[in-house]
């Protein structure tokens, strides 16, 4: 019996960030192009629900609100788990992908009951969890580990797509927003992230205003993007006179990114989801710190700072002289 007809309903996991949600879209097209047929569910965190959208071969997604069980409501606690636990038998999945291999995502797919569960774990203690496990290189970059591991479980990993579909709902909303701050997409755009995750990822804000004030002067228009959270942050942006969107939904910033020419920032999960959509992007990331991440297949798309130097001793030549080169590229 071949691998389409005898797996017909199957569950993916990945419950957090936007980056490494992103990163399992390529094992996301391969699951599809295995079993064609098959019915394909989703569950990720409530709040990267929209990401889904654009998972064109996802079916159904289930989204789980782990806001709640950090607001120490005991009783809406047990109301969520148990609805997901009910609903996740009910399912009856015959194949569980899990891409998280975390504890509570082990937990989940052996909780489903699912006749194959198929993971690539950090801790070999949790491959109790799985009929069939595989040990996380770290050395590999994390949508080769999730290709890895379907390999390993027998699928075909060809043809390789890394292709995340935007809305045209979206990218809608988002030409409204350039129009709204003057901005033309059929001229060059420039799209700053200056925030990450973690402050040791991000390079100072006055040197990315530095890089803005340079390309605007060359007639380059430079937008600046951050959440809702980072609002306040950005005020020095604000007062420099350049655009900000910091209140834009997951979506319509993936579409601003569409519309722009060249995309800047630190390792952070829209960079990623940039290259996802298409365009060219310069990250400025320390390799080799906890959680680099380069964008996938471009090692050359990156600035790092000098052996022994931290993210933030970047200098701004070497940036201005990459960007350049980006631009360049983007305009030929």
């Amino acid at each position: 019996m071949s691998a389409a007809t005898e797996t017909e309903n199957i569950l993916l996991i990945r419950l957090k960030s936007i980056g490494d949600i992103v990163f399992t879209l390529p094992a996301v097209h391969v699951v599809r192009e295995n079993f064609p047929n098959a019915r394909i569910t989703f569950l990720v965190s409530k709040e990267y629900t929209p990401l889904m959208e654009g998972f064109r071969e996802v079916n159904q997604v289930i989204s789980l609100d782990r806001a709640l069980f950090r607001r120490g409501n005991p009783k809406a606690t047990v109301l969520e788990t148990v609805s997901l636990l009910r609903r996740l038998r009910r399912e009856k999945f015959s194949l569980a992908l899990d891409f998280q291999g975390y504890g509570e995502t082990a937990l989940l797919t052996w909780w489903t009951g699912a006749r194959r569960r198929w993971s690539s774990v950090y801790q070999p203690a949790r491959g109790w969890a799985y009929t069939q496990s595989v040990r996380r290189d770290p050395h590999l970059h994390p949508v080769d580990w999730h290709l890895s591991l379907l390999q390993q479980c027998g699928l075909r990993t060809e043809p390789f797509r890394n292709e995340f579909i935007l809305p045209a709902a979206a990218l809608d909303e988002a030409r409204r927003l350039f129009v709204a701050q003057g901005l033309d997409p059929a001229r060059t755009v420039l799209f700053i992230q200056p925030f990450t995750s973690a402050p040791k990822k991000d390079w100072p804000l006055e040197n990315y205003l530095a890089l803005a004030r340079h390309w605007q002067e060359r007639g380059v228009q430079v937008l600046f993007s951050g959440g809702p959270a980072e609002h306040a942050a950005l005020e020095p942006v604000r007062q420099a006179g350049f655009p900000v969107f910091s209140g834009a939904s997951l979506l319509v910033a993936g579409g601003l990114i569409q519309l722009s020419t060249l995309i800047v920032g630190g390792d952070t999960g829209l960079l990623h989801l940039a290259v996802a959509l298409g365009k060219r992007v310069l990250m400025l990331i320390k390799r080799g710190g906890p959680g680099a991440t380069i964008p996938y297949q471009h090692a050359d798309w990156i600035v790092e700072p000098p052996a022994g130097l931290l993210l933030k001793q970047i200098e701004l030549e070497p940036v201005l002289q990459a960007t350049g080169r980006a631009l360049g590229d983007r305009r030929r």
